[in-house]
């Protein structure tokens, strides 16, 4: 098998699983964890809380950018379907019109701000080389398929467009008006896995540290408004046409 073709068959499965697939990081995260907040534990109070604001920016730059994106895009596009590839139109415009995969750079912000969260430097370093080889490989199966759907257009867009780091000079007013509504049906779980994600850090952190659970108040009522929040629109995505958009 020719490498290119290598890449985009390891990429058609990693695209099936990647909801899950960076799972397989969390035992790394677990040691990192259980090293407790080497930065406050290193360099004192003040870096370990520029560590974690860091990561928080991070964070929300990640789910920012996904935002800027998902309000923006028509339907059938940009989703989060796991069986096969979909797309019924070629986004070109808006964060499509600097870079060709602002989701998964999103994504990718997302998940170091996370790593650098548990104040491990090693950990958010060794994530961006597994992520390199991860989307490398999911990239080149979905832009298989594009090709295949859009061909000469396709080309042509991606000729001027890079994959991963963004030229802002080519920014491109976006076709379609921003929808909130469009972006609250398709991102709430993203939220709130991210909300999950740092409860959980802050809890098991805190724990290896002796630190007591109880007194991390605004983490539980940060956490209980994600679970109920998640509830909550699952239910109105389901019963109600609320969070419906015409071709979104």
């Amino acid at each position: 098998m020719l490498t290119k073709d290598h890449l985009v068959a390891s990429g058609t499965t990693l695209f099936r699983w990647r909801s899950f697939a960076l799972t397989a990081f969390f035992p790394a995260m677990t040691i990192a964890i259980l090293q407790g907040e080497w930065v406050e534990l290193t360099f004192g109070d003040l870096a370990g809380r520029l560590t974690e604001a860091a990561a928080l920016a991070l964070i929300m730059l990640g789910l920012g950018l996904r935002i800027a994106t998902v309000g923006h895009v028509p339907a059938r596009t940009s989703g989060r379907n796991t069986r096969g590839q979909v797309a019924d139109t070629l986004n070109t415009t808006g964060p499509y019109s600097v870079v060709r995969n602002p989701l998964y750079l999103g994504n990718a912000l997302a998940y170091l701000g996370a790593a650098l969260y548990t104040q491990s430097l090693l950990l958010p370093v060794l994530l961006a080389l597994v992520l390199m080889l991860y989307f490398e490989r999911i990239i080149a199966a979905e832009e298989a398929f594009l090709i295949t759907q859009f061909g000469p257009r396709y080309t042509a867009w991606a000729a001027d467009t890079p994959g991963f780091f963004p030229k802002l000079r080519l920014w491109r007013r976006p076709a379609l008006p921003f929808s909130w509504r469009s972006v609250i049906a398709r991102e709430h779980p993203t939220w709130a896995g991210a909300v999950v994600l740092l409860y959980v850090i802050q809890m098991a952190t805190s724990y290896v540290e002796g630190a007591s659970l109880s007194a991390q108040t605004g983490w539980h009522i940060a956490l209980a408004c994600a679970v109920t929040g998640q509830i909550v629109l699952m239910q109105v995505k389901r019963y109600t046409a609320l969070l419906r958009v015409a071709g979104r």
